[in-house]
């Protein structure tokens, strides 16, 4: 079954939400943001199904839009279990911090993430990669399939996640990306949570933090 991913940068931090697709129409959501109605208004159009959505960790850009979507679809929600309690907590998870005027919040997570290894949703199967440094539940899920990683904010092009944020490791992030990222194959698509694709193969040729 042929998969398609769509980039939907939202948010005044441009925080990329991905859609990931099968034939059937049947979709699953990474990292829904914001703009929550900008996201649904996509998924009518195309007519797809959500069944999940996915996070590849909890800070605020990423996670504004995560109520919407689960409430308008009744789908579960995805996170690894070191940060079951940001969704709730502005401090852990950023907003308190950076958004002056807003807090973000979620519900809690319906599935904990608890360790690496595969998981299937429907038709859509992902390697699990626990990828800390950025914050400490990061994690990156690898989908054969469809020849992509979704890195959330662990690699970037050129670029690698800021690590000065609670639960930030520059070590831990160095051996997510070299110890689990570059193991993939080097024409893997690295779909970030910021900025464009890159691929593996690139960033191991390229990217300056990792000479």
């Amino acid at each position: 079954m042929k998969l398609k991913w769509r980039q939907l940068p939202l948010g005044p931090l441009q925080t990329n939400a991905y859609v990931l697709r099968n034939d059937k129409k049947e979709c699953v959501i990474f990292d829904p943001g914001h703009e929550g109605e900008k996201l649904i208004s996509y998924l009518q159009q195309e007519g797809l199904t959500p069944l999940a959505v996915l996070l590849t960790h909890a800070h605020f850009d990423h996670i504004g839009a995560v109520d919407d979507v689960r409430d308008a679809y009744k789908i579960p929600v995805y996170l690894h279990k070191e940060e079951q309690y940001w969704l709730s907590d502005p401090e852990l998870n950023g907003s308190y911090l950076f958004m002056t005027n807003r807090e973000i919040t979620a519900k809690p997570a319906d599935r904990l993430i608890e360790r690496e290894g595969e998981l299937t949703i429907g038709s859509f199967t992902f390697a699990i990669l626990e990828t800390p440094g950025h914050s400490p539940g990061s994690v990156s899920y690898y989908c054969k399939e469809a020849g992509a990683v979704f890195s959330g904010d662990a690699l970037f092009q050129m670029s690698i996640g800021r690590t000065d944020l609670p639960g930030g490791s520059f070590n831990e992030l160095m051996m997510s990306i070299e110890n689990k990222l570059f193991s993939l194959p080097d024409d893997t698509a690295v779909l970030s949570g910021h900025g464009p694709k890159t691929s593996i193969g690139f960033e191991k040729a390229n990217n300056p933090f990792l000479k």
